[in-house]
């Protein structure tokens, strides 16, 4: 009778922790990594990937001389390259470097202007961090601050005006994988009076890729 009774509750015992190793297995299994491929909880996007995205369809980078205003440069293409660093499991934060980021055919409405001669996103890398429940955050890197020098056509010649910014957040979407910033304020840090104080940025990327993954559309979770 003790022998059955202890037998049972070995039994009991060993149910429950299997029970509790297998539930701890799912849910480790079915959480995720901050970053994936294929689906939201899909498969863990690698550190080492490399990440890539253009302007999604139907959208132009726009910087505004005013927070929402429509004198300022567009530019009908814009595309950014990212190497993965860090993709811990979810919720969390996931660590990129940001290695190129390009902005061209663009115009400008800005008085006196004739046209943009170049854009140029200085002082890369840029670490940038992903953290579960949508927000993407641009920073310096160790070369230098955030920077980009605009060249612009002038009556006079072509002007080169300096703009600098903190840091550079954006915003993620699963439906589309697309990446949105909107109204990143950029400060002039060198050029003349004709250039403006300041140049607001917006853009939507999409779809973000994983093109060491085939070109995987990459989601954030």
């Amino acid at each position: 009778m003790g022998k059955r009774a202890l037998t049972a509750t070995g039994l009991a015992i060993a149910a429950t922790l299997t029970a509790a190793l297998t539930a701890t297995a799912h849910a480790t299994a079915t959480a995720g990594n901050v970053l994936t491929t294929g689906s939201a909880g899909g498969t863990a996007v690698a550190a080492g990937d490399v990440l890539t995205a253009s302007l999604a369809t139907g959208n132009q980078a726009k910087i505004a001389t005013t927070l929402g205003g429509s004198t300022g440069i567009t530019c009908n293409a814009s595309a950014f390259t990212a190497t993965v660093d860090t993709n811990p499991a979810a919720p969390g934060t996931a660590t990129e470097t940001l290695t190129a980021h390009t902005l061209s055919s663009c115009t400008t409405n800005i008085f006196g202007a004739t046209g943009v001669q170049s854009i140029t996103v200085n002082n890369l890398p840029y670490a940038t961090s992903v953290t579960s429940g949508g927000t993407l955050q641009v920073t310096a890197g160790a070369t230098g601050p955030i920077q980009t020098t605009l060249k612009i056509n002038t009556v006079l010649g072509v002007t080169t005006c300096v703009y600098r910014a903190t840091s550079l957040t954006a915003t993620p979407n699963n439906a589309d994988n697309s990446l949105a910033f909107a109204n990143q304020q950029f400060t002039k840090a060198t050029g003349p009076g004709t250039c403006p104080a300041n140049g607001y940025f917006s853009a939507t990327y999409g779809p973000v890729k994983d093109t060491t993954q085939g070109g995987a559309p990459v989601f954030v979770n």
